[in-house]
């Protein structure tokens, strides 16, 4: 789960690091309130999930409340566009946090190197907008710091990093409590990413997260309700934002095939021979075991949300799952919802007969494997 900057920065305050001011909200007319509490100087920023914001329009500074307000009248519901995000994002959330002023940005993110397992902080004393050039055209710039899981960060270390990334006394310091803090709050909210960029000294030699990202292992949520409570804020794709509402695993792709399958394993295969076939996967979607038909239902209508898709591959392989159920599903489907694409299915296992009957004169067209069902839904697809 990926937390929007309010979010990042509610959680890394709750942890020490310092952070600006500010205030985020919905309502439009609120910005000018806020504006005026934090003193009228303000940074209005789009509440998105894609980088590159400022240069999408969507940081502006304000040096009145007015002016905030303006600004944030003309970001209010509109898409910003990036090279990541081409079709772009609605901003529906603004941020509005005191202006800082800044003498020297740095970068800071905690991850994990999942081939040495080890936690890995890096430190670039380059930060910015252009980190991603920076880390492109001047590698050397950025420094990495292992820290194994078993023995923790050792100040020792973490003052060999800070001394090769060339980071200034005056931050020195400052950055070393910081990337505690970080460590302690990524392992202990079971994090996949936290990250600073810019990491800001101001010009009275403060050290401040001006901009946060922290995104949260999925599987680690039920371990934190406050977290899992803002969840359904925290999706850049608004299918996933509905998937996650009615709890289904599900993962939007570029592609205009949809998939449908039980169990991740079985749907990572029926992507892969969708493209095996020519086609290309528009999302992964794990029905789970023993799905009932309401569920089934569920997903197909979650599937239609997407105006791409040019055809539906069901793959199931009953063992818990009982397939009549399955087929079940896929009837009150269609029965109820615009199914409008063509479907293939490949049904197999627990009541696979049943299910098969029941399929019968319906616009389903059955295959008897996975890759035959595959090379349907293609044909039929793009045909």
């Amino acid at each position: 789960m990926k937390f929007h900057e309010y979010q990042s920065k509610d959680l890394l305050e709750r942890y020490g690091v310092p952070v600006p001011k500010g205030k985020a909200t919905s309502d439009v007319n609120e910005v000018k309130a806020i504006a005026e509490e934090l003193g009228g100087k303000v940074v209005v920023k789009a509440q998105v999930l894609m980088g590159g914001r400022g240069k999408a329009g969507g940081v502006k500074l304000a040096s009145t409340s007015e002016e905030a307000a303006q600004h944030a009248k003309e970001m209010m519901g509109k898409k910003l566009k990036s090279i990541q995000n081409p079709d772009g994002l609605v901003v529906e959330k603004l941020l509005v946090v005191e202006q800082i002023t800044i003498a020297e940005e740095y970068y800071l993110s905690v991850l994990l190197d999942r081939a040495l397992q080890k936690l890995v902080v890096m430190i670039s004393i380059e930060g910015g907008m252009d980190i991603e050039e920076v880390a492109a055209k001047n590698p050397d710039a950025i420094v990495k710091l292992y820290v194994d899981p078993a023995w923790g960060l050792s100040d020792f270390e973490l003052r060999k990093a800070l001394t090769k990334a060339k980071m200034p006394k005056t931050a020195f310091n400052q950055m070393a409590v910081m990337i505690k803090k970080l460590v302690k709050a990524y392992t202990e909210n079971d994090a996949e990413l936290i990250e600073i960029n810019p990491v800001a000294l101001t010009e009275d030699g403060k050290v401040i997260a001006a901009d946060a990202k922290v995104s949260i292992d999925d599987n680690a949520l039920f371990r934190y309700k406050s977290l899992a409570e803002s969840a359904s804020d925290s999706f850049s794709d608004p299918i996933e934002a509905e998937a996650s509402n009615r709890g289904i695993a599900y993962v939007r792709l570029d592609g205009d095939i949809a998939v449908i399958g039980n169990g991740a394993g079985l749907v990572m295969c029926s992507m892969d021979e969708i493209k095996a076939a020519g086609g290309q996967p528009a999302n992964f979607l794990d029905v789970g075991g023993g799905a009932q038909a309401e569920q089934v239902k569920n997903c197909v209508d979650l599937i239609m949300m997407d105006k791409n898709i040019k055809g539906m591959f069901i793959n199931i392989f009953g063992g818990i799952t009982r397939c009549d159920e399955v087929a079940k599903g896929i009837i009150s489907a269609f029965d109820d919802l615009d199914v409008n694409i063509p479907v293939v299915a490949r049904i197999e296992g627990t009541a696979a007969e049943e299910a098969k009957e029941m399929l019968l004169n319906t616009k389903i067209v059955p295959e008897s494997t996975m890759q035959g069902a595959a090379a349907k839904i293609v044909e039929l697809s793009y045909r």
